[in-house]
């Protein structure tokens, strides 16, 4: 599909995926302009390339002679821009949707899973990049090395980060399909492990013959479901550990997919070129990130970490980092999603010495009364770890700027909790 010249208007653009996208169009040669319902960090990014973002939806939003919206999925019908275009005639498609149709047209490598997803596109984007591949990436944060979740290319090549929330993933048509793990996850959504295989299973099912999976072919949750893959299986298991800057088993392991994956799509790269390319991966926005010290010196991290394997695995490796205190700041991220894995949740920090739990973030969801950060921190308690549940962000703040020198805090959530680790060092 041509895009050049093409007017096209994003709402939700600041979201991690839309924007990445909203970058690609303007690569393309369209007219951007997008909405959102706040300055981030993702709209500042798009306002020093030039895209013009509106904070606010509104009707008005819409400019004239708009000829294709591309909104996110969180956006209803009823928003007011969506509204608009409706009764202009615009045509509409989903952030998934759109990704679906650049991937037809792509040789597609997408990475899944249900953790570590973005820190292997990362890897892998960058290790095909040193490579001369050339490829166009959009990923789930923003790359340090690139300073960007997009990455312009010029080859056929795609490497997306795909997600299997409502069955977005079948919307790709990925030649490699890498599988970083399986847990049950999107509670909301999947009402059990077995609905979340279903998903994995047609994807599998889907990807050619001349194609690949990459995957960890022994891990209980994805060995029935590659029985009638048409593609060959690649067992990311196999490759060596590597030198990161990044700590934790969990991303040696993400290095490990990320590496097969490129020998996949590459068989001719030296080994040397995959290790040196990892060596000098910064990392990302978000996934275990150093963001300074606090006014009295103690260190500060911020990881996305929501699911209870990622903060288990997440607190594990600072742990092995420090000896001091670990004060962690947890923000839940769905009411589903804390109900449904309380029990995992409550043995997730025993690697921490104090939690504070902010209210959980609602987002799509409406509180049923079933759950609240109360219960979460209840739970904890009863572990043997302290677990307080704080009513704000501030509150929050406040009790984490009481740490110590030797301590060390890790902000921690899908949500709006990095807020706090930015303010905490600012001061």
């Amino acid at each position: 599909m041509e895009y050049r010249g093409k007017k096209v208007h994003f709402i939700g653009i600041g979201g991690i995926g839309m924007s990445a996208l909203a970058q690609y169009f303007l690569d393309q040669g369209a007219h951007v302009t997008g909405s959102d319902r706040e300055v981030s960090p993702t709209t500042e990014l798009l306002g020093k390339k030039g895209i013009q973002v509106v904070s606010g939806q509104k009707a008005e939003n819409v400019p004239a002679g708009t000829e294709m919206i591309v909104y996110s999925d969180s956006v209803p019908e009823n928003n007011p821009e969506r509204v608009r275009a409706t009764d202009l005639g615009i045509t509409q498609i989903s952030y998934f949707a759109m990704l679906g149709k650049i991937s037809e047209g792509k040789y597609t490598i997408a990475v899944s899973g249900t953790h570590g997803k973005t820190t292997t596109t990362g890897m892998l984007a960058k290790i095909l990049h040193d490579s001369g591949a050339d490829e166009t990436a959009i990923v789930g944060s923003i790359v340090k090395d690139f300073q960007s979740n997009y990455l312009h290319g010029d080859s056929n090549m795609f490497v997306v980060e795909a997600c299997e929330y409502k069955n977005h993933l079948l919307e790709l048509s990925p030649h490699i399909l890498v599988i970083t793990n399986l847990e049950w996850d999107h509670t909301d959504y999947f009402p059990s492990l077995t609905s979340l295989q279903d998903t994995f299973k047609k994807a599998i099912a889907r990807v050619p013959a001349n194609g690949a999976i990459v995957t960890d072919p022994q891990n209980r949750n994805i060995t029935s479901l590659l029985t009638n893959a048409k593609a060959r299986i690649i067992d990311y298991t196999k490759e060596p550990a590597y030198n990161l800057r990044l700590p934790g088993e969990f991303n040696q392991n993400n290095a490990r997919a990320a590496a097969a994956a490129t020998r996949a799509v590459r068989p001719e790269i030296m080994d040397d070129s995959i290790a040196t390319s990892l060596s000098n991966f910064h990392g990302t926005w978000r996934r275990f990130e150093y963001k300074g010290k606090t006014k009295s010196g103690a260190d500060v991290y911020d990881d996305y970490a929501h699911h209870p394997t990622a903060v288990r695995e997440t607190l594990k490796a600072l742990r092995a980092k420090t000896k001091g205190k670990i004060i962690v700041a947890f923000h839940p991220h769905l009411y589903s999603r804390t109900r449904d894995l309380l029990k995992e949740f409550a043995t997730a920090f025993s690697d921490a010495d104090k939690v504070f739990i902010a209210p959980i973030y609602a987002a799509r969801e409406v509180d049923d009364g079933s759950i609240s950060s109360e219960i979460l921190a209840e739970r904890i308690r009863a572990t043997g770890t302290i677990a307080v549940a704080l009513s704000s962000f501030s509150e929050i703040e406040r009790s984490l700027s009481e740490a110590a020198q030797d301590d060390v805090i890790m902000t921690m959530g899908a949500g709006d909790i990095y807020k706090v680790a930015d303010a905490l060092v600012k001061k």
